[in-house]
């Protein structure tokens, strides 16, 4: 999974909303997020936000429906 990092307001919850390649080889998304899947879009960088709109854009052509998983953060 690819990543999306982001100065999130909630970070430290640890959860994250991961769309998954349809296709074998490609990587999926993954986005900060709270418990139950919302993504905090303003605090998104603008590339941030444009991948993440286009994967909710992509489902089920390009990438498969997102699941909310707990993730451990790397703190820079």
């Amino acid at each position: 999974m690819q990543a999306i990092t982001a100065s999130f307001a909630n970070a430290g919850t640890g959860w994250e909303l991961r769309f998954p390649s349809l296709f074998n080889g490609r990587r999926g998304y993954a986005f900060p997020c709270d418990a139950q899947g919302c993504v905090d879009m303003d605090h998104l960088s603008e590339s941030a936000r444009q991948n993440y709109l286009y994967a909710r854009a992509m489902m089920g052509r390009e990438t498969g429906w997102p699941s909310v998983s707990a993730c451990s953060l790397r703190l820079a």
